[in-house]
């Protein structure tokens, strides 16, 4: 009689303290549950490690994105690298551009920054709020094109600073991972020919992020309104996005172009936060396999079971657990290879980017000699022309990509190395030109970097970077 009644409550202990233990579901979730809260119930681990999002990451952990640490700075990336406010002016990257916060602070970030940054619309909050499919579904081109004070006004009041939320990756019936965002990630996927009922579970596990850590393009009317959002993956396929193919898709319809750089005067296209393009093109470890939950939403026990950690963030940050699994080096050795590539694409984005710097500095002068009169060969100038915007869209690649090369070191350095020799092709060009209409030029072009960056007022005073770029090269005093 003892063993019939042991059993059963041996078999009830033994479920409840297994590894495979689910959560008991005590609520029934709606397919498109917006409010976090609701999902709370069934989910509690998750809900409380996505909280966690709100909070400073651990300082000291990652040598170059500190992002916003418990030292409480928020790290003003134009002072960071200081060419970038000079080929940004012109638009509300060259005024304010920040390393960024958490995930929950995603949505809040847009309200707080400059309102440069907000000019092209309600488009801004594509991959800022899990509305936007819904908005964009009801209001058609005016999500795009009213004013972004107007469309965020059309969020539910106690939602206007959500940001990514559980409903963001999941559907409510099951928590399967799923893309909300059809507009942009789903047509994207579907122009290059793959189709989502055969993504894997691994897949989608990276797909989700890919909703937001992607470059778009705005693309803008006649009047510069935006009319639409999309991701220039038109050239590519999945696994292959490649800069070449980006650029191209950008420079093939001016209606891509969304801005006007103040140094050249010329008509561009920009680049943000790439991070699914450039680990998604043959990486390392994208050949091995691995997503991008693998590495900054590694298991976390919690009671019984286990659960993907919802504190994302770098792997730097919460002592590399994800990458210890696969290398058995040990945290400190993994650090210093992490430093080792990281060091090598400052090193290179530096060189790159001031390069293109010069560039510009020299079109500046020879449109200035050009309006004076002077006749410029047309030929170099257009030539000249082509080979800096091709520095330029690299080094803005690069540049924007949160992991300063690590995502895809050997494409990284690919990238920023043609960066260089476009940015050094543009230059020789426009100094035969210059020499050719009788115009001086000195061997070191003053790029008045100060001027760029106190031209920002009061955002320069606002923000501290403690970065040191310790470029063994000695780039900038070249230029």
């Amino acid at each position: 009689m003892k063993n019939k009644i042991f059993y059963p409550l041996f078999c009830l202990v033994f479920a409840a303290c297994s590894k495979s233990a689910d959560p008991i579901k005590i609520s029934s979730i709606a397919d498109k549950e917006y409010e976090p809260q609701k999902w709370q119930a069934n989910y509690p681990a998750e809900y409380e490690l996505w909280e966690k999002t709100k909070e400073p990451t651990p300082a000291g952990k990652s040598y170059y994105k500190k992002g916003w640490d418990t030292d409480g700075k928020i790290y003003d990336k134009l002072s960071e690298f200081p060419y970038m406010p000079l080929l940004f002016k012109g638009w509300g990257f060259g005024i304010e551009y920040n390393e960024p916060r958490g995930h929950y602070h995603m949505l809040k970030d847009v309200l707080e920054v400059d309102s440069a940054r907000r000019k092209a619309g309600g488009v801004c909050l594509t991959c800022k709020t899990p509305y936007a499919q819904e908005l964009r579904d009801k209001y058609g081109k005016d999500y795009f094109s009213k004013p972004f004070e107007t469309v965020h006004s059309w969020i539910p009041k106690n939602h206007r600073e959500l940001g990514v939320a559980c409903v963001s990756c999941h559907k409510g019936e099951n928590a399967d991972l799923r893309i909300l965002n059809d507009f942009t990630l789903g047509a994207a996927l579907r122009n290059m020919n793959f189709d989502l009922k055969s993504a894997s579970h691994q897949d989608m596990r990276t797909l989700v992020c890919a909703q937001c850590h992607v470059t778009y393009v705005v693309s803008k009317d006649k009047e510069m309104k935006s009319q639409n959002v999309f991701f220039p993956w038109n050239n590519s396929k999945y696994g292959k996005i490649n800069i070449e193919d980006i650029i191209k898709t950008i420079k093939s319809d001016p209606a891509n172009l969304e801005w006007t750089q103040a140094v050249t005067g010329f008509k561009l296209g920009f680049i943000r936060h790439p991070e699914f393009e450039l680990f998604s093109n043959q990486s390392l470890h994208w050949k091995a396999g691995l997503s991008c939950a693998d590495c900054h939403m590694p298991y976390v026990r919690y009671g019984s079971y286990k659960v993907s950690d919802h504190r994302v963030m770098s792997p730097l940050k919460n002592g590399l657990r994800a990458c210890v699994q696969c290398h058995s080096q040990g945290e400190e050795w993994l650090r210093d290879r992490i430093k080792f590539t990281q060091d090598r694409t400052v090193s290179m984005l530096i060189r790159s980017g001031y390069s293109t710097a010069v560039s510009a500095k020299i079109f500046e002068k020879l449109n200035k000699a050009r309006s004076e009169g002077k006749n410029i060969d047309k030929n170099l100038y257009d030539k000249a022309r082509e080979y800096y915007e091709q520095a330029f869209y690299r080094i803005v690649f690069i540049g924007a990509e949160n992991s300063l090369g690590f995502h895809n070191p050997q494409e990284t350095l690919r990238v920023l190395a043609d960066a260089s020799s476009f940015a050094a092709k543009s230059e020789a060009l426009l100094r035969q030109a210059a020499a050719q209409a009788g115009i001086y030029l000195p061997e070191k072009i003053d790029l008045e970097l100060n001027k760029y960056l106190t031209d920002r007022g009061e955002k320069k005073l606002n923000f501290d970077s403690k970065v040191e770029f310790k470029d063994p090269f000695k780039i900038q005093d070249y230029f």
